[in-house]
């Protein structure tokens, strides 16, 4: 398998519901997503949520797109990406894009599954895909996520706030944790005196409404500046030739205008032809 092959990756996610792709993210780039996000958190006075679910002792940033440069490159990533693609499928959107740093003290997160507040019998084609980008080491000390293999398969999603038995994602910094969006899992507890930091990357189905609405949270004059591909990941593409469009065009043309230095598309709808 070459180092941008997905096969090996997928039929993990296929049997296990996840996979680690280690070392995937350049050093220059994690350097970058680290200083801004230490400048957000500053510049935002960005501070722990009051809840079990977020956390207490935990920093979470959201809608990161609309903060330009280097959030653009993380939804595109090549080494991620074609991952994503094979769970679901080339028309995939961003659902979300936000970090979470796990503080000193925080306690395990309830094991949950990111697609139990779609009304949708299990177990079912994935909806979500889902990944976590390593900023700092995940250590089982230190917060890792934690994880039960094979439960997307599983026939519900998982009760809230029960104990179950887990494993923690051990991975180094800059690789990343892809898995399916039916599966259980949760950030662990901190045990040591500093900070376990990544980035929450989740995708969903074209046809799925996204987690965080990226026509509205990213300010317009930030998308048209997106390449192609960015923003089709955004939703202002068309899935399959038909979900989504503005007067049988995609939205990007619409509201855009051309991306910067991209030829005109050209694609057509789906009756087109017929």
């Amino acid at each position: 398998m070459s180092d941008r092959d997905p096969s090996d990756h997928l039929e993990r996610i296929r049997t296990d519901g996840y996979a680690i792709v280690p070392d995937a993210i350049e050093p220059d780039l994690l350097d970058a997503l680290t200083e801004a996000l230490d400048r957000l958190e500053h510049d935002l006075a960005v501070r722990p949520a009051r809840n079990a679910f977020e956390g207490t002792s935990t920093v979470r940033i959201y809608n990161l797109l609309a903060h330009g440069s280097p959030f653009e490159q993380v939804p595109v990533h090549p080494a991620v990406l074609p991952i994503v693609e094979g769970v679901l499928d080339p028309g995939c959107l961003v659902s979300s894009l936000s970090s979470i740093a796990i503080g000193p003290g925080e306690v395990p997160q309830p094991i949950h599954a990111d697609d139990q507040m779609m009304p949708i019998d299990k177990p079912h084609v994935a909806t979500v895909c889902n990944t976590m980008w390593a900023l700092t080491d995940f250590t089982e000390a230190n917060g890792a996520t934690r994880i039960i293999p094979g439960s997307h398969r599983a026939e519900a999603s998982p009760t809230y706030g029960q104990a179950y038995d887990s494993v923690p994602a051990e991975m180094r910094r800059g690789s990343v944790l892809v898995w399916h969006g039916s599966l259980w899992h949760g950030g662990g507890s901190n045990h040591t005196d500093a900070r376990r930091v990544g980035l929450a990357m989740n995708y969903c189905a074209g046809w799925v409404r996204q987690q965080e609405n990226q026509q509205l949270g990213v300010p317009v004059e930030a998308a048209r500046s997106f390449g192609p591909r960015l923003r089709e990941l955004c939703g202002y593409g068309v899935y399959n030739g038909l979900i989504g469009h503005i007067d049988r065009k995609p939205p990007a043309d619409v509201v855009l205008g051309p991306a910067p230095g991209a030829a005109p598309a050209g694609r057509g709808m789906v009756w087109d032809g017929a």
